[in-house]
């Protein structure tokens, strides 16, 4: 099917999460690519969306190794947005290879909803990083963050 060593990013979506990435000459909220990429995929999932990724970016960002996920303790959550998805308990083997097909495409629908989501929330926004803050801030306000959600403030730096 494809390569679920790695995790893509649609082109049209690959402007955004470089600018979501903190470096010199961006407002970047974000220290990776993993760190916007497990962002948005939890927010595509708070919102219950998913979206195909279309045309993948080869280049900048490229797809990024899992290992990469990993290290971070980040595979956790593509295991655990798959298990609420599908409810297959057998969907966490790192075994079987159309599970883990399955888990990388999940998680990669998630993110990129969750792009589209940032993308119309940014949109005109200067400073991504105090954009980002006023987001949360603002959802929170509305009441859609209980306690017991997933705080997805600590991918800020």
């Amino acid at each position: 099917m494809f390569d679920t060593k790695r995790i893509r990013v649609a082109k049209d979506k690959a402007d955004l999460v470089k600018a979501l990435t903190a470096s010199e000459g961006t407002t970047g909220a974000f220290q990776t690519y993993a760190d916007v990429m497990v962002f948005a995929a939890v927010l595509g999932a708070k919102h219950k969306k998913r979206l195909p990724l279309g045309e993948v970016s080869k280049r900048d960002p490229a797809p990024i190794h899992k290992e990469t996920f990993v290290a971070k303790g980040y595979d956790l959550i593509i295991k655990l947005l798959a298990l609420a998805e599908t409810k297959d308990k057998y969907v966490l083997s790192s075994y079987d290879d159309e599970r883990e097909d399955k888990k990388t495409l999940l998680f990669e629908e998630y993110a990129n909803a969750g792009l589209e989501i940032l993308r119309k929330e940014l949109r005109g926004s200067v400073d991504y990083s105090e954009q980002i803050v006023l987001f949360l801030s603002s959802e929170k306000l509305k009441g859609n963050f209980e306690e017991k959600d997933f705080d997805l403030s600590r991918f800020l730096h």
